[in-house]
């Protein structure tokens, strides 16, 4: 499981011009599932991203979390992370989740998200062809994937 944590002041996303979900201050998440994730996975990188200390504190530190703040997260599928480049100049996607699996740990990791005491995540409509607006925070831009929790486990 991949994701792409943005801070942001603000985002938004729209489907046919319709905003389906938007936050303030937080966290915009693209999500893309690998094949062969599990509900572990989604566990972990849920508990990892709520806690993770990437906001500022009264000494211009990171060193608040998500749930430090009282921050928001909006959290859109994103299966291009998915993507192999390592031949040619076409990405492949065939390492991408099926998209019924794609779709139910998506879900559970949104599910998991709010039980780990993110106050708001919003979502965008799986599948479907997003507009995504941000107004990015610092820029903080970090990839995590889930794999990193394989290779601690060794």
């Amino acid at each position: 499981m991949r994701a792409l944590i943005q801070r942001v002041d603000r985002s938004s996303v729209s489907v046919d011009g319709k905003t389906v979900g938007e936050i303030q201050k937080g966290f915009n998440i693209l999500l893309g599932v690998v094949e062969g994730d599990t509900e572990k996975e989604a566990e972990l990188l849920a508990s990892k991203i709520s806690k993770m200390r990437i906001f500022e504190d009264e000494n211009e530190k990171m060193n608040l979390s998500l749930l430090d703040i009282n921050g928001e997260a909006l959290v859109i599928s994103q299966f291009t992370l998915c993507a192999d480049c390592r031949k040619g100049h076409r990405p492949s996607f065939s390492s991408s989740a099926k998209p019924d699996e794609a779709k139910r740990l998506y879900e559970y990791f949104v599910k998991k998200l709010r039980e780990c005491g993110v106050k708001k995540v919003d979502t965008g409509i799986f599948a479907a062809d997003m507009t995504v607006e941000i107004t990015n925070d610092g820029p903080v831009t970090i990839m995590l994937d889930s794999d990193i929790f394989k290779q601690s486990r060794r």
